[in-house]
């Protein structure tokens, strides 16, 4: 019989390990381009306006992390926007929205990424690739583009929730670009030790 020191450091070693998210499907977005996934690449053409990704089915609600690869492809606005479980709700990490360049959260308190404390800017070069991590906890939702942290947010008693319109179309996790061709891949995530 496993002592129990055994099986606290097994479970931990296994809150550490980084599992690969499939099953995407095409989000039925009004006047969606073109998405395919091939070669664990997922493509997002450029849509009329939005085209995207969905992941159906059940995924943490917290203590979680998630991280991705993404470029812009082509265009001039959000090419790689993760809709992601918090609690019972939903948010979206915004990459490179508002004409290119905005990064944050829609929504919080109802304030859309472009209009609240999460708001950044960051300049996104054409066919570079980012890495992407996300950290959501029932305290806070934590991003960074390439290690740099660029949001910490806490979110204890307040309002998250999905931008108005067909974002809610993404839930529970998805990927979405606006105008724009994006690709995504190595998209992995791994529950973190509750604490």
């Amino acid at each position: 019989m496993p002592s129990i020191l055994f099986f606290a450091i097994a479970f931990t070693a296994a809150a550490q390990n980084w599992q690969p998210v499939t099953g995407w499907q095409d989000t039925k977005f009004t006047g969606h381009g073109k998405s395919r996934v091939e070669n664990g690449v997922i493509t997002l053409d450029p849509g009329a306006p939005m085209t995207g990704v969905t992941r159906p089915g059940p995924f943490p609600k917290t203590n979680y992390e998630i991280r991705f690869e993404a470029t812009r492809v082509k265009g001039g606005d959000f090419f790689a926007s993760l809709t992601f479980p918090v609690g019972e709700s939903h948010c979206t990490l915004v990459t490179g929205g508002w004409g290119g360049d905005i990064v944050g959260l829609s929504s919080i308190d109802g304030w859309d990424a472009s209009d609240n404390e999460t708001r950044t800017y960051f300049t996104f070069e054409t066919a570079r690739w980012y890495a992407f991590r996300l950290q959501v906890t029932n305290t806070h939702i934590k991003a960074w583009i390439d290690d740099k942290q660029i949001i910490n947010a806490p979110i204890a008693g307040r309002e998250i929730s999905l931008r108005r319109g067909e974002m809610n179309l993404s839930a529970p996790l998805g990927f979405a670009s606006y105008n724009t061709a994006g690709s995504i891949r190595k998209v992995e995530y791994r529950p973190l030790d509750r604490p």
